[in-house]
This record gives C-alpha cells, sequence and structure tokens, in this order.
C-alpha cells in the first residue's frame, strides 16, 4: 500500500549499504566549469572559516524583482527536470554565514553537485551590499516571498526544494503558500510560525535599548546555554554580525522580521477551508534552540502525512552549523522519500573516503508553470515510500520526532 509522504530513518551506527533499482536509470552529469572571483590564494586562505566557501563555481546574479533587486549566488546550470536547491538565510546572517559550513561538509556536497544551488540573500544582506538610503522601505516578509518567482523565472527553474532558516524559513514557507506549484518541498530550521504579540514586541524594544544590534540577534540564533558558554561559536558570529552585514540594513530586516504576521496555517481538518502547506516539509531544530517552541507549534498546523518533525541533540541554535553531518544525513533521507536516490558508501565501510555518489530519479509525472502558481486545487503527485512495518498496512501518521 502506497503512503503518501517520507520516512526518515535516522539511526545511530546506521552502516549505510550499496543499493542497486532495477528499471532506473543513472543520469550522468557534466562537470562544473570553476570561476574565480577576483581573490588570489592568499586572500581565501586569510578568509575568515565562516566566509570561506568552496566558492570558485559560483555566479553572482543582481535580480529585478517587483520589490528590488535581489542578489543570488548559484552554481551550475538548471539539470534537466530537477528541482533547484533555493536556500534562504536567517536574519542577522547572509548566505555564506548560515549555510557554508554545511554545504561545505562532504557528504553534502556529494549530494548537491548533481543539482544547481541557489543561495538567495535578504535584500542588503550580501557580503559588501551598500547601505540603503535614508527613507528606504524594506520589504514586508510576505514581499520577500513574493520577489522569489523572479529569481525561479529569471533562471529558468521549474520548481524548488527549499532550505531555510529563521526567517529565511518563514519567508519560504510563505512562498511555497502562495506559489505552491513552485515549490518540490521544504526544510524548514527553526521556523516559527507566529507573530509577535505585544509583550513580545516590547521586549525586543526593550532589549534593542539595552544592548547592540549584534547581542539582540545573538539571542535569537543562539540557545542561552550556548550564549552563557560564550563559545568560540558564539564569539566568531558575533564578530562577523557586526563587521560583515551592514548594520542599517540589518536593523530594517530585523524590524521587518519582529512585525511579521502569523504565517496563517491549519492542519487540514481542524477548521473549515484550511490552508497548510501541500509539499514535503521536514522541520529541524535543536535541543534548547530559542526557536523550539515555535517549531514545535508549526508542526501542530501542517498535514501530518507529509511532515517529519527531526529534533537534533548537542546542536543548539544552528544545527546546520554545528551538526552539518547528522543533517546531511536527514536531508538525503528527505530527497530520497521525493524519489531522489543518492548513494553513499559510509567511510566506516571503506575505511576511506566517499566515493563519488551517483544520483538517479525514480519516474513520475509533474506539471508546474508560473501562470498557474496561485492554483489550489489541482492535485499534487507525490512519491510514495513504504513502511518497513506492519504500520504501513494502515493508516500512518508521518509527522514524527526523530531526535539524533
Amino acid at each position: 500500500m502506497k503512503v503518501l509522504g517520507h520516512k526518515i530513518e535516522l539511526l545511530t551506527g546506521l552502516l549505510l549499504h550499496d543499493v542497486t533499482m532495477a528499471g532506473l536509470q543513472e543520469l550522468q552529469f557534466p562537470e562544473e566549469k570553476p570561476l574565480l572571483r577576483g581573490q588570489d590564494a592568499t586572500e581565501l586562505e586569510n578568509s575568515d572559516p565562516f566566509l570561506l566557501a568552496v566558492d570558485t563555481d559560483w555566479k553572482e546574479h543582481d535580480i529585478e524583482t517587483p520589490y528590488g533587486l535581489l542578489h543570488v549566488v548559484i552554481r551550475g546550470p538548471p539539470k534537466g527536470n530537477r528541482p533547484a536547491i533555493l536556500t534562504y538565510h536567517d536574519v542577522g546572517l547572509n548566505h555564506k554565514l548560515c549555510f557554508n559550513t554545511f554545504f561545505n561538509f562532504e557528504d553534502m556536497q556529494e549530494i548537491t553537485k548533481h543539482f544547481v544551488v541557489c543561495h538567495v540573500d535578504a535584500p542588503g544582506q550580501q557580503v559588501g551590499a551598500s547601505q540603503f538610503p535614508q527613507g528606504y522601505q524594506f520589504p514586508s516578509m510576505e514581499q520577500l516571498a513574493a520577489m522569489l518567482p523572479s529569481v525561479v523565472q529569471h533562471f529558468g527553474f521549474k520548481y524548488v526544494i527549499g532550505i531555510g532558516v529563521g526567517a529565511g524559513a518563514y519567508v519560504l514557507a510563505k512562498f511555497a503558500l502562495i506559489f505552491p506549484d513552485l515549490v518540490e518541498g521544504l526544510v524548514l530550521m527553526n521556523i516559527d510560525p507566529n507573530g509577535k504579540g505585544w509583550i513580545d514586541w516590547a521586549a525586543t524594544k526593550l532589549s534593542g535599548l539595552t544592548s547592540t544590534l549584534p547581542d539582540t540577534v545573538l539571542s535569537h540564533l543562539f540557545s542561552q546555554e550556548e550564549l552563557m558558554n560564550n563559545s568560540e561559536l558564539v564569539q566568531s558570529y558575533r564578530q562577523q554580525i557586526g563587521n560583515v552585514v551592514n548594520q542599517a540594513n540589518l536593523q530594517l530586516f530585523w524590524n521587518m522580521y519582529n512585525s511579521r504576521r502569523d504565517l496563517d496555517i491549519n492542519r487540514p481538518g481542524t477548521v473549515p477551508n484550511a490552508k497548510t502547506l501541500r509539499c514535503p516539509v521536514m522541520l529541524v531544530v535543536g535541543d534548547n534552540a530559542p526557536a523550539e517552541d515555535g517549531v514545535v507549534d508549526c508542526n501542530s498546523k501542517l498535514d501530518p502525512t507529509t511532515t517529519t518533525f527531526l529534533k537534533m541533540a548537542d546542536s543548539g541554535g544552528l544545527p546546520q552549523v554545528t551538526q552539518p553531518g547528522k543533517l546531511t544525513e536527514a536531508f538525503k533521507y528527505f530527497l530520497q522519500g521525493m524519489g531522489y536516490i543518492a548513494y553513499l558508501k559510509d567511510r566506516r565501510l571503506s575505511g576511506g573516503a566517499v566515493p563519488s555518489a551517483s544520483m538517479t530519479r525514480l519516474a513520475r509525472s509533474r506539471t508546474a508553470s508560473l501562470t498557474s502558481a496561485s492554483s489550489v486545487d489541482g492535485s499534487r503527485p507525490q512519491a510514495c515510500t513504504h513502511s518497513e512495518s506492519s504500520e504501513g498496512l494502515g493508516q500512518v501518521n508521518h509527522t514524527m520526532e526523530v531526535s539524533c
């Protein structure tokens, strides 16, 4: 019996074996050509580790949208019918500070080299961004989401798999609600689907009067335990937020994020005409993270047949930075649930480096159109997974908490 959704099995010490599937044709992927961006070897060697990426393959673009320019970096051309992986960072960060550690992780590179990867920087948050002029109106969270179809159309993507953190997760969720046919799946880390109440709003204002902007943002990014320990990671991010991100632009983004409205989603069947995310979703949060309550609440509002809730131990507020290996493993299974199969040997089996991955696509039909993106009644075919237990014989609730 086919079961909609995903089943992510994260078992400590799991040894991955080679898998062969009859009837699936392996796809060949062209090698990317490097593009140097004006940095010599000395500059790269002296770069901060959080900003240092394997950047030789990346190209920068400034894309016109209905609400202003959007800075995007992309690696590789669109690859057939496969979706692009599109990321959106949290407030206080940019794509480098938020995602470099995760996307530079070796096993993650084995997966992503088979997709075009597109990092989106919120307006004015990229490295070296000019300060916005006096009186500039920063886009609302809804407008930030409405800027993304311009990115999709500019590069000719058919649809995307979104990876968002914090404010970026909110933007991608809003994007998926407005343009559901453009979103194949979502990985949402530290998402808070709720707007701030008056008490929270007052507390934020008070914090802004008594703390510097970087310290205020740090309390959004890291757990209290991490802040009290003042780890090397926290110190590094405090320095980078203060020195790399334009402070005036950051203040505008911070203010707009704290003025967000409720995401306005409800679990199907709980209220009449409930709106929710139609695509597969993996929710991720670290233990004791500031966003834990928000992610738990979001989980309660999503379709349990297409949602997986991953709570990561020992990861704090930035699981993509502190536990990239565990998150990569979860992401791989998430892709498998959508029909993208990654064959990766475990280092413990071979004793050497992870061999090059091959990626195959399960056959299925899918239509997507920029002009029909607002449709909410059309059926959306999804890849199916089968339970390995007797649970597969009946209705299965796929919303699960997986601690790893």
